[in-house]
């Protein structure tokens, strides 16, 4: 996931989902990130304007809560120099400070080449615990351990250390194998494999569903013949998809399993379950987002939008906002041809195809199968051209 604050010209955020890269606009200069303790293998930071020594090395210990144990983090500046702090007291001050308080994250000194810092965390719990008392930010209570903070001040203390997801990487299973999780992993979530192989099988047909009713269209380009492959970019419209309501993240393993040249922007709505820390598990991208305040990027930034029993969610809580402005959101980030896919119950569905038209969206609903109350509404957002 690549991360940059808003930037109001020249967005790296915007640059990096034109290459067809996960991307979304974050900072965390008082506010935890909106990622789950223990996601990611790695986290880097070539000359990203962060100034690690600042706020009693507040910044450190976020990025330690959302590596996983062993992970990595990668950290290029000028900073780092030998060299150049050697003639600037001041730089090699900040210097001592980060490289102190890696070592007092129980982080190991891997490696240092010209402006390069590669740290390792370490993945024994009990270093912390061998450290000198005073050193080092404490560990944190149970209760200031929260695994997926939103809108949370950042915490001066270690997280993570109490989530039964406390696992070296050395021990995860490689990528894409790691996907597939086996019951003693799926436990760790409260699952059961009968859940997840029920998810992966309605995915697998929603995905051959939505290609078939997709190709002739999302393909208009490069004509494609029944049994071909998909033609590869920039002939298939599609590069990014962002999941609204992912779940288990069934749509990315469907898509991923299909051999589709699509990411998947996987969010975890704040209004229901949070599988979120499953999602990033399997090695997928994800967000907690709270779907009545604006998605975290830039204007017309997705290919496709797939909401499946959103409505129905977000109905159910009496949310404070109206169908309207989700589908003006909607609207928002998709890029002008880019598809909508809505799956949700007929009624709901059918007041969502009446609100279309405000948007100027072409609709058409599909009856998923006969003895189904689903439906699924299917609207293109139009290209309109600037008038003379």
């Amino acid at each position: 996931m690549c991360i940059a604050n808003y930037e109001s010209s020249g967005s790296q955020v915007q640059l990096t989902l034109e290459r067809g890269l996960p991307a979304m606009i974050g900072s965390f200069n008082s506010k935890q990130l909106p990622y789950p303790s223990l996601s990611f293998d790695m986290l880097h930071c070539a000359r990203c304007g962060i100034d690690w020594d600042e706020k009693d090395g507040i910044f450190l210990i976020e990025v330690d809560r959302v590596l996983k144990p062993g992970g990595y983090f990668v950290w290029t500046s000028p900073l780092t120099n030998v060299q150049s702090f050697l003639r600037n007291k001041e730089k090699q001050k900040r210097w001592n400070f980060v490289r102190d308080f890696a070592e007092n994250l129980c982080w190991e000194l891997m490696s240092q080449q010209e402006e390069t810092v590669l740290w390792k965390k370490t993945s024994k719990k009990n270093c912390y615990n061998s450290r000198k008392p005073g050193s080092g930010p404490p560990i944190c209570s149970k209760g200031q351990d929260v695994e997926s903070p939103y809108y949370r001040p950042l915490q001066n203390c270690i997280g993570g250390t109490h989530s039964r997801r406390w696992l070296p990487i050395e021990e995860r299973p490689t990528w894409p194998s790691r996907s597939n999780l086996n019951k003693n992993e799926l436990a760790l979530y409260g699952l059961h494999s009968e859940e997840i192989n029920e998810d992966t099988t309605d995915s697998r047909t929603a995905v051959r569903n939505y290609w078939s009713l997709l190709s002739p269209l999302i393909f208009s380009d490069h004509p494609k013949r029944p049994g071909d492959e998909d033609p590869s970019p920039p002939y298939n419209m599609l590069r990014n998809v962002l999941d609204m309501n992912a779940r288990y993240g069934g749509l990315n393993a469907a898509l991923l399993e299909a051999g589709k040249s699509v990411w998947v922007m996987n969010v975890v709505p704040t209004s229901g379950p949070n599988y979120l820390p499953l999602i990033l598990d399997r090695g997928y991208v994800g967000v907690l987002h709270d779907w009545c305040e604006a998605f975290p990027t830039y204007p017309r930034t997705y290919d496709m939008v797939h909401a499946d029993g959103l409505l129905s969610l977000e109905t159910s809580q009496h949310r404070r906002c109206t169908m309207l402005d989700l589908f003006t959101e909607i609207d928002r980030l998709l890029r002008p041809e880019g598809w909508i896919l809505i799956r949700d119950a007929a009624p709901l569905v059918e007041s969502a195809r009446a609100l279309t038209s405000r948007l100027k969206w072409d609709a058409r609903i599909i009856e998923i199968e006969s003895n189904s109350d689903e439906r699924l509404l299917i609207c293109q957002k139009p290209f309109f051209k600037k008038q003379a």
